[in-house]
């Protein structure tokens, strides 16, 4: 006999655990069966847009590192080249060389948080999530020898990058590189085909391909649905179009999907680094650029493929040393707009799941 009961509103958040920061989800329960999600957002508001537009060009670049800052790296260098493509600045080639490698350990570091949370959020409780930040430790080593810093880093510049790589760090770099394969292959078999975990995702929180276009997904939660897009091949960017590596897709969009295509980017990075390591240059890090930049006046929209998914950069001059207009696309708050459709219909436990495999960070979406 089914028991009639009435549906009552639950807020998830803005401070839990699994809402990965202050993100608040209300949702209308019928037991435990989702009827209804509303995201509400705002709570870590800190202006970002409005402070850049009162700073110089290169004086932004702390305040992109407090974008997704997970992946601060990739957020300096978004900022870089849409500055660079507004004012006509060069970058010497090592620069471009050592700005790819950062950001495809930058990508390694997200992707390791990413799939480890997830995992964490799927009942696999601390010993994969450990795993990973093991792996992340020794990434954040390579970051400190080159900015001196663990999250933060400002390291990436208009024109190149504010120092030249250290001594020591391609060494540290290729010992990584040599050990970080057989750290994938060791997390695929303790996880790839786990019971709980295949049990937990598989068929769990689909997002068709349809509207995964439609709602303007990106990154891996687009390509688990089976859309192959990644800005690095489409729109080449730096000298992404000198290496060769594969862009992972899925077939089905559930949890798994986008678990898997994580795992499978990791492969793909540590691919890119091994070839940038191989013809990396001598040469100048850094462009000679002005103290005070001054692009002439017009409008740029630039974007990078970021681990989480496109960011984009659009930034308005009036041939002052700050911009006119300055906003970012973050690629968390876009990634969010098919959450209720991915839920609706699932009970708690799976809301959990399902809001842990989109990968977002509150930094991002709030600004």
């Amino acid at each position: 006999m089914t028991i009639k009961t009435e549906p009552f509103v639950i807020n998830f958040g803005p401070a839990h655990p699994s809402t990965h920061g202050v993100f608040r989800m209300r949702v209308v329960l019928d037991g435990e069966v989702v009827l209804d999600l509303e995201p509400v957002y705002g709570y870590l508001h800190r202006g970002i847009e409005k402070l850049a537009e009162q700073r110089t060009y290169t004086g932004i670049i702390p305040l992109t590192d407090r974008l997704d800052y997970l992946a601060a790296m990739s957020n300096n260098l978004a900022h870089c080249i849409a500055v660079e493509k507004l004012a006509g600045i060069k970058v010497p080639e090592r620069a471009e060389y050592l700005r790819v490698i950062l950001a495809e350990l930058q990508r390694l570091c997200s992707h390791l948080i990413a799939v480890g949370a997830f995992l964490n959020d799927s009942g696999a409780f601390m010993t994969p999530i450990l795993y990973m930040l093991r792996e992340r430790e020794k990434i954040l080593d390579l970051f400190e020898m080159l900015s001196g810093q663990r999250l933060t880093y400002n390291d990436m510049r208009p024109g190149g990058v504010s120092q030249d790589a250290p001594e020591e760090f391609l060494p540290a770099l290729h010992k990584f590189v040599d050990q970080m394969p057989r750290y994938l292959d060791e997390y695929d078999q303790l996880l790839a085909k786990n019971e709980i975990l295949l049990a937990r995702s598989k068929g769990v929180g689909i997002l068709s391909k349809e509207l995964a276009i439609n709602s303007s997904a990106s990154g891996p939660v687009l390509r688990a649905s089976g859309v192959k897009w990644d800005i690095r091949k489409a729109e080449p960017y730096s000298i992404y179009d000198r290496f060769e590596f594969e862009i992972p897709t899925g077939t089905a969009g559930d949890c798994y999907d986008r678990y898997l295509v994580r795992m499978l980017e990791m492969r793909q990075s540590v691919r890119i680094i091994e070839q940038a390591m191989k013809q990396f240059p001598s040469g100048e890090y850094r462009s000679r650029v002005p103290k005070l930049i001054r692009p002439p006046v017009g409008e740029v929209y630039s974007r990078i493929e970021a681990p989480k998914g496109e960011l984009a950069f659009y930034i308005v001059s009036d041939s002052s040393i700050a911009p006119y207009r300055y906003h970012i696309r973050g690629t968390s708050l876009i990634n969010l707009t098919a959450l209720r459709d991915m839920i609706v219909g699932w009970k708690v436990a799976d809301l959990i799941v399902i809001f842990g495999s989109i990968d977002i960070c509150m930094g991002e979406v709030d600004r």
